[in-house]
This record gives structure tokens, sequence and C-alpha cells, in this order.
């Protein structure tokens, strides 16, 4: 019996093997791909061999873009093909989000200061709502904004799913060898994020012997908001009833429309609306004789919306037009709402807790407020 069950283990070890041998003949699947030069084939000098192990046992490899829905600024890019030649910085946004805006010059002035040093960023643009994913859309940004690196639209999230992110923006430094070597999540740390861009850049110099040096002066863009306590008491706050959780007065996470009164209280943070809209999962489209109320607690507000044609719509806060605390979109204490994008509605230099009411006509989809 002990002889059996001896042979029985050693099958089953011979099977497990088996298997595990059979396992590392598959391919990777796309959002396993990597793209570290210790896990690519050709030869690498010992010198080379040396410093990328020992990088495998502090960083994780860099993950190859996947599945792009399209390119701006390059006909096609890959990752990979930048190992052993350039530093990466992958830069995941999306181009109704405030919070990547405000990032934007710093990447612009990081291209322009570094480009020629070894330095290509990436923008990898995974969308946050359905007209994101229009190419149209996302060109247009990528010209308001001034951007000149590439940008790979990541429609399916299949490049944002590799890297395992959950957030707009996060940039992942990625050194020559291809490896992970730094990632901040969100705005601010931009000198910290150009340190170490210079370091990586100071780096691949080095290995590849070339003449040079790093300016290690920072970059300052001009007219760039930096946003801190307690400037973000507000949270982003949906109207499409999949996310709707903090709209009061109606009946959240329903889909049809509703009928609404205009409240008699106004909580901070809530989301109020009066007249007819009809809810969709990512938006509310107003349908006539319409109200936004919303109390709260920032410098300047940010709505998300679109339009089939130019609608205008009104503004007030506490009641008055905005006058000083128009924001750039806003004129004469109004907004036209038509493209599918952010717009700036109020803009003030000190944090305050205000009252804002907007007056919307028909056919006005209403996605998003967000606040800085």
């Amino acid at each position: 019996m002990e002889k059996n069950a001896q042979l029985a283990v050693v099958l089953a070890l011979i099977i497990i093997a088996i298997f595990y041998l059979e396992q590392s003949k598959v391919p990777l699947q796309p959002h396993q791909q990597e793209i570290s030069v210790a896990n690519q084939n050709g030869d690498v000098s010992q010198a080379d061999s040396k410093r990328i192990e020992s990088k495998k046992i502090r960083f994780a490899p860099g993950k190859e873009i996947t599945t792009p829905d399209g390119f701006i600024n390059t006909e096609n890019i890959t990752l990979a093909s930048l190992v052993g030649k350039k530093v990466a910085l992958v830069d995941f946004w999306t181009y109704s989000c405030i919070n990547c805006q405000r990032t934007i010059p710093y990447l612009n002035d990081w291209n322009a200061k570094y480009a020629d040093k070894g330095l290509v960023i990436i923008g990898v643009h995974t969308p946050e709502f359905e007209f994101e994913k229009d190419y149209v859309n996302v060109k247009a940004a990528v010209e308001k904004f001034g951007i000149k690196y590439p940008v790979v639209l990541d429609n399916d999230f299949s490049t944002w799913n590799a890297y395992r992110n959950l957030y707009w923006p996060r940039k992942y430094l990625i050194d020559m060898d291809g490896f992970i070597v730094y990632d901040h999540i969100g705005e601010g740390g931009y000198d910290d994020t150009e340190r170490e861009i210079q370091r990586t850049l100071k780096e691949r110099m080095d290995v590849l012997k070339e003449n040079g040096t790093i300016n290690e002066e920072v970059v300052k863009p001009q007219g760039t908001t930096i946003i801190g306590l307690p400037a973000i008491r507000s949270p982003e706050t949906y109207f499409g009833y999949l996310r709707n959780s903090n709209f009061d007065g109606g009946k959240r996470g329903v889909a049809g429309i509703q009928t609404l009164d205009y409240p008699n209280r106004v909580s901070a943070n809530r989301l109020y609306l009066s007249g007819t809209w009809d809810f969709n999962q990512e938006y509310a489209e107003s349908t006539g004789g319409s109200k936004i109320i919303f109390r709260y607690q920032a410098n300047n507000v940010y709505f998300v919306a679109s339009a089939d044609s130019p609608v205008k719509v009104k503004l007030t806060r506490d009641g008055e037009p905005l006058g000083e605390a128009s924001g750039d979109d806003a004129k004469d204490s109004e907004v036209e709402i038509k493209d599918a994008r952010l717009y700036s509605l109020i803009k003030e230099k000190s944090w305050g807790e205000h009252t804002i009411v907007m007056d919307v006509p028909s056919g006005v989809r209403a996605f998003t407020f967000t606040f800085g």
C-alpha cells in the first residue's frame, strides 16, 4: 500500500510538471506582454546584464500598449520599440477630466525640454464617457491643449487594465531597460516627477555613452493651477443614473423621465434638479423648464455637458450674476453648450461655499460637475 501511495504521488508530480511546461509554451496575452530588456531575447553585455538583474529585484517591467483604437501625432508607436533606446513617460488621461487638463502644461513643457534628450511621452487616452471614444473629439482636444507628443486611444481599457490602473491622470515612468521606475497618481508632484525623468535620462546617456548634459532646473508653466485643501471638499458629482449617488429630490439609480420640484432646502454637495429630466446611464437630459441647483465648496466649478445644437444656459451664484466669478466659458452669466466637453462655469481666486443655479433649456445632456 505504501509503495502504491508513493507511486501515486510521483505520477501526480509528473502530471503537474507536464501541465506547467505546457503552460509555459502558451504566449502571453496582450495585457500580459512585458517590455523590459529582461524579458526580450538578444545578447546583452555583462555590464548590462548586471544592471538589468538588479532592476528586476526592485521594479516591475512595463506593459505594452494593447489593441489601440487610433493614434494622434504618430502613425504607430509601441513601448517595445523604445526599449534600449529611449525613456518613456506613459500618461493615462481623458480629455474632459479637469485634473488631467491641469497636468498637460507640464507634459507639454517636458516634451519640449527633453524630447531630444531621449524622452518619449505617450498619452494613453482612456475614456470615462462614451463621447470620449470619438477620434474626432479626442483630436480636437489634443489640438486645443497644444499636445505635440503621441496620443493613443485606449477605448477598450486594455492598456489601462494591463497596468491595473484606477486613476485619471496617472503617470508611469519607464526607463530605457523597460522597467517602471516611478509612477504618480493625480495632479501635483511635478518637481519630483521631473527629477525622476532627469535621473533616468542621465542613466540613459551614461549607458549609451552619449555626450551632453541634462538641465536640472524644473519647468514652471505659466497660468497653471495648483489645487489643495480646502478646495477639494465638493466631490465629482454625476447626473447619469449609474452613478448619481449625490442626487437628492428624485429617484437615484433609475432610468427614464422624472419631473422634479424645486427644493425647499439645499444641502452642501448634493445635486438637485427641477423640471423634467430624462435619466440615461451617463447623463441626464433636460426636456424643458429645467434647473440645476448645487451648493458647492470650492474655488472653481466645471460642468461636463453636450447638446446637438448650441444651447445657452443662464447662471447665477447665490442669486446674483456671476460677474468677476465667471469661468472661462461663461459670458454675461451664460454658457453656450454644444460640443461634448468640460465647460468652465465659475473661477475664483479664493475658496468659498456658494450655490449655483442653472436655467437649462431642453436638449442639454448633463454628465457631471467637477470642482477645484
